[in-house]
């Protein structure tokens, strides 16, 4: 099924696109995040490498009951036609209480539809204070008003 925005992306559908998988992963729901992907979508997240909508799934669930509290914010870095290449920071806490940042960047490439079919993450994680968080909304979407990553000096 196509997911819009599809190749060939603009400036303005790049960002678009870059808006609803910050939105999806906000969502926290594995399930609903792999459909974004093709069916044989190919993952690099840190040392990991995945196959496939099932293995998102499987990691995605891991990832997020390891990961509590999470919000994440990205920002179009650059883009072609069919590929986007993305900056990101997240916050979330582990199971002892720990908060960390993480930051990242993303290389996207698409089929035809519009469905990622490659996915290229390389992530560093930072240790902060609780009092040092910059991503306080609710769980779930970011708010349209929140500072963007550059705004922010991240």
């Amino acid at each position: 099924m196509p997911r819009p925005p599809q190749p060939p992306f603009t400036a303005e559908t790049a960002a678009q696109k870059v808006r609803l998988a910050e939105d999806a992963w906000n969502s926290r729901d594995p399930q609903s995040v792999s459909l974004a992907y093709t069916p044989d979508s190919r993952w690099r997240n840190r040392d990991t490498f995945l196959t496939g909508q099932a293995e998102i799934v499987a990691f995605l669930t891991e990832k997020w009951r390891r990961e509590t509290a999470y919000r994440l914010v990205k920002e179009l870095w650059a883009f072609t036609e069919t590929r986007i290449a993305v900056r990101f920071a997240y916050e979330w806490r582990d199971a002892g209480g720990q908060w960390y940042r993480s930051h990242g960047n993303e290389n996207w490439m698409f089929d035809d539809t519009g469905l990622m079919a490659e996915r290229h993450a390389s992530i560093n994680d930072e240790k902060i204070a609780s009092l040092d968080r910059l991503f306080y909304w609710p769980q779930g979407r970011r708010p349209d008003d929140h500072p963007s990553l550059s705004e922010m000096g991240l």
